[in-house]
C-alpha cells in the first residue's frame, strides 16, 4: 500500500549552514577575483610585443612562401608555352611526314614503312632496323626529330606537372602562415586593448621621444655612408615615417625585409625577399665596431629580422605592427645583434 506521509522538510538548523556555505563560497570567489591584480602597463606591452615578434617571425616565413609561388607561377607559365611551341612544332613534323606519304601515293603507292609510322608509335617504329633500311633519308631525318620532340614536350609536360603540384602545397602553405600572422596580431591587438587611452598615449610618446633620439645620435655624429650602400640608406631615410605592414615591399608601406629590399633596389641592387635569405649574400661582419652605414644587420637567432646600419650603434628599420619606419638603438630591438652584411 502506497505510503501517503509528507517528505520530511529540512531542518532548520541545515538550512541555516547550506545558506552559509554558499554565502562563503560567493565571498571567496568574489575575493580570487579581487585578488587577481591587473597586469601592469609594461606587463602588458612586453606580451604584445612578444606576439609581435612572433607575428614578424611567421612574417618572413610567409614572405619566403609568397616569392615561391610567384616564382612557380612564372616556371610554369613557361614551361606550359614552351610545351605549347613544341606542340606547334611537332604536328608541323608529322604534317610533313603525311605529305612525303601523299607524294609517295600519286606517285604510285605509300612506302609500308610511312605506312607503319601513320598508324604506331615513332619509337617502336625506330626500334624495328629492317623498317628504317626501307626509309628515305629525309624520312629518317624527320622521323627522327619527331621522336626527339616527342620525348622533349614528354619531358616539359612531367616537369610542369611537377611544378604545379609544388604550387598547390606552396599555396596552402602560404595559407598557413596568413592565419598564423593574423592570429598573433589579433592576439597582441586584444592586449592593447585592455590599456587606457591615456596609457597608450604615455607609450606612443615614449617610443617616438626613443626614435628622436636616436636620430640624433645617428645623424649627429656618424659618418655618411658611402657607395651602394650609403645610397641605399639615403633611399631608406626618405621612408621614416612610413607604416609597418606585413608583407608590404614599399613604397608607401614596409615590413623589415620589405624596407631593405626596395632601399636597395632604389640603387640598382636586387636583394632576396626574406630576411633569411638576404642573411646568405654579401659579405658577413660579426663586429659591430666593423659596420658602415648601409650594412644590413639582423637580429634574433633565426634571422627574422633585418634592418640598415645607420651608425653609432643604431638601426634604421620597419620594426613591427603599429610602428613605422623610424631610427633605434640595436641594443633595444628585442633580439640579440647577429652580424651584418655589407653587399
Amino acid at each position: 500500500m502506497a505510503s501517503h506521509r509528507r517528505p520530511k522538510q529540512p531542518s532548520r538548523t541545515r538550512v541555516t549552514v547550506l545558506t552559509a556555505t554558499a554565502a562563503a563560497a560567493v565571498a571567496l570567489t568574489s575575493q580570487a577575483a579581487q585578488a587577481a591584480p591587473k597586469p601592469s602597463k609594461s606587463e602588458v606591452k612586453a606580451k604584445a610585443d612578444a606576439l609581435f615578434e612572433e607575428a614578424e617571425a611567421a612574417t618572413e616565413k610567409y614572405n619566403g612562401a609568397k616569392d615561391k609561388q610567384e616564382k612557380l607561377q612564372k616556371e610554369i607559365s613557361q614551361l606550359q608555352d614552351n610545351v605549347a611551341r613544341g606542340q606547334d612544332e611537332l604536328n608541323t613534323l608529322r604534317d610533313g611526314l603525311g605529305s612525303l606519304a601523299s607524294a609517295q601515293y600519286r606517285s604510285g603507292g605509300i612506302d609500308p614503312s610511312v605506312q607503319l609510322f601513320l598508324s604506331s608509335d615513332p619509337d617502336d617504329f625506330l626500334g624495328k632496323t629492317s623498317t628504317l633500311d626501307q626509309l628515305s633519308a629525309r624520312q629518317v631525318g624527320l622521323l627522327t626529330k619527331i621522336q626527339e620532340k616527342q620525348r622533349s614536350l614528354a619531358q616539359q609536360r612531367k616537369e610542369a606537372s611537377d611544378k604545379l603540384k609544388d604550387l598547390a602545397d606552396t599555396r596552402a602553405e602560404l595559407g598557413k602562415k596568413k592565419k598564423e600572422v593574423q592570429g598573433k596580431l589579433g592576439e597582441a591587438q586584444k592586449l592593447l586593448n585592455t590599456m587606457t587611452a591615456k596609457e597608450k598615449a604615455a607609450l606612443a610618446a615614449k617610443e617616438e621621444r626613443a626614435s628622436r633620439d636616436s636620430a640624433r645620435s645617428a645623424l649627429g655624429n656618424a659618418k655618411p655612408g658611402s657607395g651602394l650602400a650609403g645610397a641605399a640608406f639615403s633611399a631608406g631615410q626618405s621612408r621614416v615615417g612610413s607604416p609597418y605592414v606585413w608583407g608590404a615591399t614599399g613604397p608607401s608601406s614596409f615590413d623589415c625585409s620589405g624596407l631593405t629590399s626596395w632601399a636597395y633596389a632604389q640603387v640598382g641592387v636586387s636583394l632576396p625577399r626574406t630576411s633569411q635569405q638576404q642573411a646568405n649574400i654579401g659579405t658577413r661582419i660579426y663586429s659591430q665596431s666593423d659596420l658602415q652605414v648601409g650594412d644590413l644587420v639582423f637580429f634574433f637567432d633565426d634571422l627574422h629580422h633585418v634592418g640598415l646600419y645607420a651608425g653609432n650603434g643604431q638601426v634604421l628599420h620597419a620594426p613591427r605592427t603599429g610602428t613605422d619606419v623610424r631610427y633605434e638603438s640595436m641594443s633595444t630591438i628585442g633580439g640579440p645583434f647577429e652580424f651584418g652584411v655589407r653587399v
